[in-house]
């Protein structure tokens, strides 16, 4: 009797140890999902709980010349959870050149853009990095995001800034590679240490092996520098406003061009400006890759397309991408220009590649509402069937409408969008028309030259003899342009060489005190007519004989309101964007064998003048 009254005491207490067992388990912090978005969950956001740790990441380059693989650093930010309880997490991860500052914005730092084409413009004077405050200088607006919601946030200094060895490449291979050792690294694959150079191991013991990147600008183009590598464990990107090609950044069509806002930055400009790592390390790096290579593949009296900017352009090493792709930017955005994300995004799809597409009508920078990303992340780093790979592939924030209500459509370009043709009736030096309607013009129109107008001064001018300007009758409903306008255009020039510069805009011009020079602009496009056979190999023009050539203007969605007028400027320098000749080269067009042709939803028949 005693026996069995023990057994049974023995029994009842197995079964409590079993209950309390159970209860911790189900009291155990997990992801919350609700609507196929990852949930805001109480016990991971309590910031003094987050654990923050740094180490370095051994990758398997050396661009600092020291005989030894650069190590990249990396700061951690995980929920205690994943050490208390045993939790793992995917990642968001984040890259970039600008956590130790940058340099400052002096005098000398830019290329000087005043002078003939085709001359080397006078060296510049090179500047010292200038780090403000504390390195690493990390954000937190992707911990405060993402932490909360069920994911771990690693950031990683790209090579030679920061605390991470190294050199700065600016969209060489080992700012590709760099992101990818870190991946390895979060997957199990590579090695992490301690201190930038002892040997202590970490291991990431707390990750998943599922990894997302985002970022804005250059921190936008690095996941796509990871991407392309084809790295197991990068699920899915989230690249915003990123610059997919140096050379589409400071080049087009063969025109030496800057990025809207920098005149005179080139990809030089841009390694000293965030050359901010081991200071002992910069004569090496400098006589390297600026001095030698930059130097050397840069080309700012030609602007060709070279060996140099093809292994800076991120089209050309999409083969192994497979991440799947939430691509955003902005229509008015003049410094990384939206032909960067398209190119990317349309590539993406035509490999079988997950991809969807956000643009708005505003300029650099950002993101896609949250809960596209929130989508986006819980779909592919936590495996949750939300259908989103179902949804609408474009997303476009209509005029007017805020950022986090954009309008889907079945594509961008809008399937429905047809291509238009314009032609040109001559009215110089006032204002000619632009026709559906193919008419024969008389004679030629001239221009000359002459960069103290800027573009905006040019498109309101009742009369110039600086710009051509074509314009359509006022428009008696809205027109939707969705994709790329294309001119094709028969010019000669008085010299041997010229700059070619093409506005589409909307007229009459808003002089609202409020208003912005983008709020006319449509799009625009640049290039040198020197180049007009190719990208790679321009020549010289022979004065007075006409060439043709053709070239897409930037991408755009927009819908131009009953009540305006869209209208073709034709000029030769800009001032915002190309090299600055002393003024007075005259540019002919033969009008008869210039059009513009635009894509309109609906096409022809949509049109009503």
């Amino acid at each position: 009797m005693k026996t069995t009254i023990k057994l049974s005491n023995l029994f009842k207490f197995i079964f409590f140890l079993i209950s309390i067992v159970g209860i911790s388990q189900t009291e155990k912090t997990v992801p919350v999902f609700k609507n196929g978005e990852a949930q805001i969950v109480e016990g991971f956001n309590n910031p003094e709980n987050w654990i923050r740790h740094n180490l370095w990441v051994e990758t398997n380059f050396d661009t600092d010349g020291d005989g030894k693989l650069d190590r990249m650093h990396v700061a951690v930010t995980r929920p205690k959870q994943t050490e208390t309880e045993g939790l793992k997490l995917p990642i968001i991860y984040a890259s970039s050149p600008y956590y130790a500052g940058t340099a400052s914005n002096e005098e000398g730092l830019f290329w000087s853009v005043k002078h003939e084409l085709g001359e080397k413009a006078p060296k510049r004077t090179q500047v010292e990095v200038i780090r403000r405050g504390k390195r690493p200088i990390i954000s937190n607006s992707e911990i405060q995001k993402w932490v909360p919601r069920g994911y771990i946030v690693v950031h990683s200094s790209s090579p030679g800034t920061g605390l991470s060895q190294g050199s700065p490449t600016v969209g060489g291979d080992n700012e590709s590679l760099a992101p990818k050792a870190v991946i390895d690294w979060l997957c199990g694959r590579g090695k992490g240490f301690s201190t930038p150079n002892g040997n202590e191991k970490i291991e990431a013991f707390w990750s998943t092996g599922k990894v997302g990147m985002t970022g804005t600008s250059y921190n936008g183009t690095i996941p796509i520098a990871a991407a392309t590598t084809g790295v197991d464990g990068l699920k899915a990107i989230i690249p915003i406003a990123p610059n997919t090609s140096y050379y589409h950044y400071y080049r087009s069509n063969g025109l030496v061009r800057s990025p809207g806002g920098y005149l005179g930055e080139d990809i030089d400009v841009l390694y000293d400006f965030i050359h901010s790592g081991d200071e002992s390390k910069r004569a090496h790096n400098n006589a390297v890759i600026r001095d030698t290579e930059m130097a050397n593949g840069m080309d700012r009296e030609t602007g060709d397309y070279n060996d140099f900017w093809a292994g800076r352009d991120y089209l050309n090493d999409m083969e192994p991408m497979k991440a799947a792709l939430l691509m955003s930017h902005g229509f008015n955005d003049w410094n990384v220009m939206p032909e960067h994300s398209y190119r990317i995004y349309k590539a993406a799809k035509e490999k079988g590649i997950p991809a969807q597409i956000y643009y708005h009508q505003n300029g650099h920078g950002g993101p896609p509402p949250m809960t596209m990303m929130n989508r986006w992340f819980t779909r592919y780093l936590h495996n949750v069937e939300n259908d989103v790979e179902k949804d609408k592939k474009a997303w476009i924030v209509r005029e007017n409408d805020a950022k986090d209500n954009p309008t889907p459509y079945d594509d961008y370009p809008n399937p429905k969008a047809q291509s238009v043709v314009f032609h040109l009736l001559n009215g110089a030096p006032g204002t000619g028309a632009l026709t559906t309607k193919k008419t024969k013009n008389k004679t030629t129109e001239t221009l000359i030259d002459n960069y103290n107008f800027s573009g905006s001064m040019l498109a309101q001018a009742n009369s110039s003899k600086n710009r051509l300007l074509y314009v359509t009758p006022t428009l008696t409903k809205d027109v939707h342009i969705s994709g790329t306008a294309k001119i094709n255009i028969k010019l000669a020039s008085s010299k041997p060489a010229a700059n070619l510069s093409v506005w589409l805009v909307s007229l009459p011009w808003n002089t609202a005190e409020n208003a912005k020079i983008t709020d006319n602009i449509i799009t625009r496009g640049w290039a040198d007519p020197q180049n007009y056979k190719s990208m790679t190999k321009g020549e010289p023009l022979k004065p007075g004989k006409f060439y043709e050539m053709s070239f897409d203007l930037q991408p755009d969605d927009q819908i131009i309101s009953a009540g305006q007028q869209i209208g073709l400027l034709i000029f030769s320098s800009d001032s915002e964007f190309t090299l600055l000749p002393k003024p007075g080269t005259e540019l002919t067009v033969d009008t008869n064998k210039t059009n513009i042709t635009l894509p309109i939803v609906g096409g022809i028949t949509a049109i009503k003048m």
